[in-house]
């Protein structure tokens, strides 16, 4: 088995919106949410690179699941937030990706606050089996 690579991409960023659905009683985003931030920010990753899930199963016979994910909560963002949601290829292997994301707070005039970091591992399975499998070469490709 080889090691995984560790690379150092471009983050890809997507804006965000915070609205009362995202929220808790007191008007914050509880911690749930930043996992649905973070799924959304990956999906527009994977659709900008012309890889979302359909594409996936019809095209390339495959398609990612998420097996794995660590987050960790900074501070709340509130309700009408304007936030910027990262994702990179933080290691690439042959069946599985570690993607680490961020979700930041952005305020004009001011740096970027850190809401929320995490890494999520997606692997690929096969879309008729649902088995393991290795991530095609073109599509790692473009991940990286």
């Amino acid at each position: 088995m080889t090691e995984p690579m560790t690379t150092e991409s471009t983050p890809f960023g997507f804006p965000l919106r915070v609205y009362w659905e995202d929220t808790d009683a007191g008007g914050i985003v509880f911690y749930a949410n930043y996992l649905k931030f973070m799924e959304r920010g990956r999906t527009e990753w994977l659709r900008a690179l012309g890889f979302n899930q359909q594409v996936l199963r019809e095209q390339v016979g495959g398609m990612f699941v998420v097996s794995e994910t660590a987050v960790k909560y900074h501070q709340p963002a509130r309700l009408d937030d304007a936030l910027w949601v990262t994702a990179r290829v933080q290691e690439a292997g042959r069946v599985s990706l570690t993607i680490a994301q961020q979700v930041l707070l952005r305020r004009q005039g001011l740096p970027d606050a850190l809401l929320a970091e995490g890494t999520i591992r997606i692997g690929w399975v096969d879309s008729q089996t649902l088995k393991p499998g290795r991530i095609p070469a073109p599509v790692l490709e473009a991940l990286k």
